[in-house]
């Protein structure tokens, strides 16, 4: 992100930006408009959602010279927008994949008096929906993904597109992110996301159990397993796993790609799930002997010993 203040609000969001931005002419003129406002944004690939720059999201800016600049090098990209406090909104994506999606998980957390609160609606090139929030509180809010429910939410660490943005689906249909609904008849309110988060997905009983899962020993199982645990188990499953792959000889770097991917999908943030394998990576280098045997199968008493 370019040297800016962060934002600790969403003073820069009104129903007249998000009106006159859906009337903007082309892209670049919307990118623009919006970083006059003090939004920032930054390119992704035309009808798509990969960043153009570097460092992705990171790289936004609400510098009008470098936005132009980037629009007149790429003058089709799509806008794309970090989420949380680096803009000041926060997004609940409702996602569509053929005949499954969000809705119904979606109404259930309207009914729960979750998302009543929203500033404006866009419908997405699938189908799906963009519900915006304001951020007016400087409480980090991450963001997170319940594939099971077809629900995300956009906050810190995360981005979405933005109209008047376009998409090919599978269908080969090019197709607009378009404004559907602003706030006029209710007041918008901020989003509780842990909240929504425990409706849609609740923290499941753990029993205590000291017995190794039986599971076996090759990477992908191990990583299946971990994009399985629930709230509550997931640090200890990522751990007991890693120390597998340790105990096997996989090196930090592929065990990290393959499980903190895994970790991520359970819902564990990346840099905690970056912790967890170097813990279990140290932990396995202390107690393993200076010669090893072939990898037993079970786990060696002491790291065993370490517990879930």
């Amino acid at each position: 992100m370019d040297d800016q203040p962060q934002r600790q609000g969403s003073a820069g969001w009104s129903p007249q930006l998000f009106d006159s931005h859906a009337q903007a002419p082309d892209l670049a003129t919307a990118a623009t408009h919006m970083a006059d406002r003090g939004i920032p944004v930054f390119p992704c690939v035309p009808r798509g959602k990969q960043p153009l720059t570097v460092h992705g999201f990171h790289d936004a800016s609400t510098d009008t010279d470098t936005v132009r600049s980037w629009w007149r090098r790429w003058p089709d990209a799509n806008i794309g927008v970090p989420t949380g406090s680096a803009s000041g909104v926060d997004v609940v994506d409702v996602d569509v994949h053929g005949a499954q999606s969000g809705f119904g998980a979606f109404e259930r957390a309207r009914r729960a008096g979750f998302v009543e609160g929203w500033a404006w609606l866009v419908r997405t090139p699938s189908g799906g929906l963009h519900a915006y929030f304001l951020r007016t509180a400087i409480t980090p809010q991450r963001s997170w993904q319940l594939p099971s429910q077809h629900i995300d939410f956009r906050g810190d660490g995360g981005y979405i597109i933005i109209p008047p943005s376009c998409a090919r689906t599978d269908e080969g249909v090019d197709r607009h992110y378009q404004q559907i609904a602003v706030a006029k008849h209710h007041r918008p309110t901020p989003v509780d996301a842990s909240g929504l988060r425990r409706l849609l997905d609740p923290p499941r009983t753990m029993r205590p159990s000291t017995a190794p899962p039986s599971i076996g020993r090759a990477p992908d199982k191990l990583a299946a397993w971990v994009a399985s645990r629930p709230e509550g188990a997931r640090n200890g499953g990522l751990f007991w796993a890693a120390c597998r792959m340790a105990e096997d000889g996989h090196d930090l770097g592929s065990t990290t790609s393959l499980l903190g991917h895994a970790a991520h999908a359970a819902g564990l943030p990346e840099p905690e799930a970056l912790t967890t394998i170097r813990s279990a990576f140290r932990i396995v280098a202390r107690v393993a002997p200076a010669s090893q045997a072939p990898p037993p199968s079970r786990p060696t008493r002491t790291v065993e010993g370490v517990g879930l």
